[in-house]
C-alpha cells in the first residue's frame, strides 16, 4: 500500500456509503410496512399508480430533509451524541414531512399508533445505523486508512497538549511533527521538522492537509502570514488561543458583529429552543406521573406514613432553585419530625428515618412530590439537585463554582446522581465532585442527555443504590 493509499482510503467513498445506506434503510423499511399492513393500506398491487408515488414521496422527502440537515459522519471532529440528536431531528422532520405528504396525495389509510411506533422503530433503526456506521469508520482510521496529514507550528506547552491530543485521538489525524524556531526544541520535540520559514516548502511536498498553530501573539506577523498562505493552498488553519496555557477548559465563543467574544461556558439552556423543548418535557412528564402514578403510590403511603408516625404526609422544605432562589421543595415525609431537618443531611443509620422512611428513600419514592414543583417550574425532571439553604451557604463560601449549579433549575435526578455522587456528601471532595458533574451538565446539556440520565435513574432503582439512604 502506498502512503496516498492509505491517506485517502477511499474516503471519497463515505459520504457515497452513508446516503445509500440511509436510502435502503428508509426504502426497505417502508417496503416491509406495506408488506405487513397491505390489508389495510390503499395500495392495489406493486405496480399501482400509488405505490410509486409514496415510494417517490419517500426517496424525495430524504433527498429535500437531507439537503437541511447533515450529519458530518465522516467528519475527523465529530461525537457521538451529536451524530444521535441529528439523526433524531432528521427523523421528526423527514416523518412530518413525509405524513404531510401522504395526506396530501391521499396513499395510506393507516390508524395513528401503528404509524407513530413505526416512526419510532425508524428513529432507533437510522440512529443505529448513524452510530455503527461512525465506530467501523473510527476503527477503520485507527487501522491507518483515511487519515489527515498534520503539522504543528510552534512547539512550547499548548504544541506538546495538541499533539498528546491528536495522538490518543481516533478522529483520523496524523501528525507528522513540529516547525519551532528554538533551536533547543530539536532534541526535545518529538519529530522536529525544522524552523517555521521551512512550513511553505514542506507543505508543499508533503501533501499537508491541516495546520495547527500555537505560536504565542507576538509572532502576529508569522501567524497572518502563515493563514495567508494556508487560504490560498486550500489547507485548513487551526489557531491555538495563548491564554489555552492559564485556563485549561472549554470557552463559547461568539461574535458581536465582528468581534470575537470569549465566554467562560457554553451555555445551551441558554437558547429559548432548548428551553422550550426541556419545558415542555417537563410538563407532559409531570403531568403524566401526577395523573397516574402519583395518586396511587400517595394513597397507598399515605396511610402508612400517617399511621406510623405523627406529623404530615408532604414534607416541605426551602431549597435553593435557579439563580439562586428560595422555593419550597416537597418530598414524602421519610423522618420523625426533628429539629435538625433543615440543617443536618440524612446518613446512613440514620435514627430520624422510619422503618416505611427508609424503604422510600432507598427506591426514591420519597421524591415523588416533586413532580408538582417541576409542574409549578420550580424544578425540572433532570438537573443539579437542590440544596438545603444552610448547605448552600456553607459550599458557596468554600467550593469556588457552586454557585454555577444555579444558573439552571434543579432537578429530581441529575448527572451527578447517576453516575455514584448521590445522598450523603461527608467531606468537601466529595460535594466538589457533585458540583464538578453538576456544571459539566449545565455546559453539555442536549435532551438525549436528559434522556439517559433518566434511564439510569430507573436503573438504579431496580437495582438499588448503596448511597440510597
Amino acid at each position: 500500500m502506498n502512503v496516498t493509499e492509505g491517506k485517502e482510503g477511499y474516503g471519497y467513498l463515505i459520504d457515497w456509503i452513508i446516503r445509500i445506506g440511509d436510502l435502503l434503510l428508509i426504502n426497505l423499511f417502508f417496503l416491509l410496512g406495506f408488506y405487513i399492513f397491505r390489508e389495510s393500506v390503499i395500495i392495489g398491487g406493486l405496480q399501482s399508480k400509488e405505490f410509486i408515488t409514496a415510494f417517490l414521496l419517500i426517496n424525495l422527502c430524504y433527498f429535500f430533509v437531507a439537503s437541511f440537515i447533515r450529519f458530518h459522519i465522516s467528519s475527523n471532529l465529530v461525537y457521538l451524541d451529536n451524530i444521535v440528536q441529528k439523526s433524531f431531528i432528521f427523523i421528526a422532520f423527514y416523518a412530518f414531512l413525509l405524513t404531510t405528504g401522504f395526506s396530501i396525495f391521499n396513499i395510506l389509510s393507516i390508524s395513528v399508533l401503528p404509524w407513530i411506533l413505526g416512526y419510532l422503530l425508524l428513529t432507533i433503526l437510522f440512529i443505529t445505523w448513524h452510530v455503527l456506521f461512525r465506530l467501523v469508520l473510527k476503527a477503520y482510521r485507527r487501522r491507518g486508512y483515511n487519515y489527515r496529514q498534520v503539522i504543528i507550528v510552534g512547539g512550547g506547552i499548548n504544541g506538546i497538549k495538541i499533539h498528546e491530543s491528536l495522538l490518543i485521538s481516533d478522529f483520523g489525524y496524523k501528525v507528522m511533527g513540529f516547525f519551532d524556531d528554538d533551536p533547543n526544541k530539536k532534541d526535545v520535540l518529538p519529530n522536529y521538522l525544522g524552523k517555521v520559514s521551512e512550513v511553505k516548502k514542506y507543505t508543499r511536498e508533503n501533501k499537508i492537509d491541516e495546520i495547527f498553530c500555537t505560536l504565542p501573539g507576538s509572532e502576529d506577523d508569522t501567524i497572518v502570514d502563515l493563514i495567508t498562505y494556508s487560504e490560498k493552498n486550500m489547507i485548513r488553519f487551526h489557531l491555538v488561543p495563548e491564554f489555552y496555557k492559564f485556563i485549561k477548559r472549554r470557552f463559547s465563543l461568539t461574535f458581536l458583529e465582528s468581534t470575537p467574544i470569549l465566554s467562560l461556558r457554553n451555555e445551551p439552556l441558554q437558547h429559548f429552543s432548548n428551553r422550550l423543548v426541556k419545558r415542555t418535557f417537563d410538563l407532559i412528564f409531570s403531568i403524566v406521573i401526577l395523573l397516574t402514578v402519583f395518586p396511587i403510590i400517595y394513597i397507598i403511603f399515605g396511610i402508612i406514613i400517617k399511621a406510623t408516625s405523627p406529623g404530615p404526609i408532604i414534607f416541605k422544605q426551602k431549597r435553593t432553585g435557579k439563580n439562586g432562589e428560595e422555593f419550597d421543595c416537597y418530598k414524602f415525609r421519610s423522618m420523625r419530625p426533628n429539629r435538625e431537618a433543615d440543617n443536618l443531611q440524612a446518613t446512613a443509620g440514620d435514627p430520624r428515618i422510619t422503618k416505611v422512611g427508609a424503604f422510600m428513600r432507598k427506591t426514591s419514592i420519597d421524591e415523588l412530590p416533586q413532580f408538582m414543583n417541576v409542574f409549578k417550574n420550580d424544578m425540572s425532571v433532570v438537573g443539579p439537585r437542590p440544596h438545603m439553604l444552610k448547605h448552600t451557604e456553607l459550599y458557596s463560601s468554600i467550593i469556588d463554582k457552586f454557585m454555577v449549579r444555579h444558573l439552571v433549575k434543579p432537578g429530581i435526578t441529575g448527572w451527578a446522581q447517576v453516575t455514584g455522587f448521590r445522598g450523603e456528601t461527608k467531606t468537601v471532595e466529595e460535594m466538589e465532585g457533585r458540583v464538578v458533574r453538576d456544571v459539566w451538565y449545565l455546559e453539555n446539556w442536549t435532551f438525549f442527555l436528559d434522556l439517559k440520565i433518566i434511564y439510569l435513574t430507573i436503573v438504579n432503582v431496580f437495582k438499588g443504590d448503596q448511597n440510597a439512604f
